[in-house]
Parts: C-alpha cells; sequence; structure tokens
C-alpha cells in the first residue's frame, strides 16, 4: 500500500533552515509528480510547492518562492524540501502529497518557527 512518511521538522528561529524528508513506498514513485502541503492552525491545507515526475519542473506558492527549495531522488524514493529564511508565518504542519490519481498523504511533520 501506498506510504507516505515526514520527517525533519522541529522548532527553529526566525531566519533559520530546515530540511524536511518524505520516504515514499508502495508505488512507481518515478512515475508522478510530489507535492509539499502545509496546514497551519485554524486555516485550509493549502499547496506550498510542487516537483514533476522526473524533477525537471518545479513550482511554488508565491509566499515561498525564493526561500524554498522542492527536490527528489528517484532512486531512493524521496521527496525533500529545502526551507530558508523561515519566518513566523511559516509555522504549519507540513503535509507529503501524491495523487495516483486517488491522493495520499503522510501523517505530516510539526514546523515551528520562533524566537
Amino acid at each position: 500500500q501506498v506510504q507516505l512518511v515526514e520527517s525533519g521538522g522541529g522548532l527553529v528561529q526566525p531566519g533559520g533552515s530546515l530540511r524536511l524528508s518524505c520516504a515514499a513506498s508502495g508505488f512507481t514513485f518515478s512515475m508522478y509528480a510530489m507535492r509539499w502541503y502545509r496546514q497551519a492552525p485554524g486555516k485550509e491545507r493549502a499547496l506550498v510547492a510542487t516537483i514533476t515526475s522526473d524533477g525537471g519542473s518545479t513550482n511554488y506558492e508565491d509566499s515561498v518562492r525564493g526561500r524554498f527549495t522542492i527536490s527528489r531522488d528517484n532512486a531512493k524514493n524521496m521527496v525533500y524540501l529545502q526551507m530558508n529564511s523561515l519566518k513566523p508565518e511559516d509555522t504549519a504542519v507540513y503535509l507529503c502529497n501524491v495523487r495516483r490519481p486517488t491522493t495520499y498523504w503522510g501523517q505530516g511533520t510539526q514546523v515551528t518557527v520562533s524566537s
């Protein structure tokens, strides 16, 4: 069965960096685009970044463009989100997503940006 397991979240000061990882299994990873979403307290889940199946194209939500980088390693079935220059408004649970077309989610990893 499809599994997505996120890791790498934590508490970081404003201006700091974190690298999130998502380990995928149960499907042919290299055939599918992958996405990172986030959900802040009291807000709807929002798309943060997308990467195509071959990693050749990426897309970002406006507020993270230039600060976040999505990447993938198809040999390891991993997708990453490098987050730099973090702001308090980046605080959220970050979730990995694949559409096959059925949508699958990981359990999420908490990112808290606070001094």
